[in-house]
């Protein structure tokens, strides 16, 4: 079920504007396929559990390549997307971001591509965790807290009126990643329940005044 709900995801890609750049030839589906059996190739066991490949090179022929180059950067965050679904469905942990890259390389024959994964830790060796935001951009969180605020200093920049000037900090905390109201005016929810602190699972959604913002371990 798993790999037919990241088939769907993958197939959307190809309706309108780009079901005629890529009748025939490579589908970003088989490009799917071939990604998620490299993560359960390679899969590993770690301190807390099963770890999967998080650095991706999606490597096609030059005539293959310029088929994809309107829609490159979209593919390549879908395919990341889809990785992720796939981790999460599968039980596997991230010890970095996850990366798609898509190369072009004139050795390859048209028709041909290949996928190469590896398991890849993100920056200062930190584990995976990223804030998914409304608009589908991701900030990965490093060594340094994440702000969310009015305040144009702020991480994350809201203009929403209901969302104080300095609202939420998501910070690091040893292993863990915790989310810490800062004095709000209206208060940081977590799946919709109001918190001073908590430690953030992945998926929970964390909500400052009306915009809603979802926690990744990837």
């Amino acid at each position: 079920m798993g790999l037919q709900h990241f088939e769907q995801r993958l197939e959307r890609l190809v309706e309108g504007a780009f079901s005629k750049a890529l009748r025939g030839g490579i589908q970003p589906v088989e490009i799917g396929r071939r990604l998620t059996r490299e993560m359960d190739l390679l899969r590993r066991v770690g301190v807390k559990g099963l770890i999967a490949p998080n650095a991706f090179v999606v490597t096609l022929a030059p005539q293959d390549a310029e088929r994809f180059k309107s829609f490159a950067d979209v593919l390549a965050r879908e395919l990341g997307d889809a990785a992720r679904d796939h981790a999460r469905r599968e039980g596997y942990g991230f010890v970095g971001p996850v990366e798609v890259e898509i190369r072009s390389d004139p050795e390859m024959r048209k028709g041909r591509y290949e996928v190469t994964a590896e398991v890849k830790e993100g920056p200062e060796g930190l584990p995976a965790a990223s804030l998914v935001l409304a608009d589908g951009s991701r900030i990965v969180l490093g060594a340094e807290p994440i702000e969310i605020g009015r305040l144009p200093e702020s991480t994350v920049v809201l203009s929403d009126p209901n969302v104080s000037r300095r609202h939420a900090e998501i910070r690091r905390r040893g292993s863990d990643v915790v989310v810490a109201d800062l004095r709000s005016t209206n208060g940081t929810r977590v799946n919709g329940v109001p918190v001073r602190e908590r430690v953030l699972e992945d998926g929970d959604e964390i909500t400052v005044g009306t915009t809603t913002v979802r926690f990744e371990t990837s």
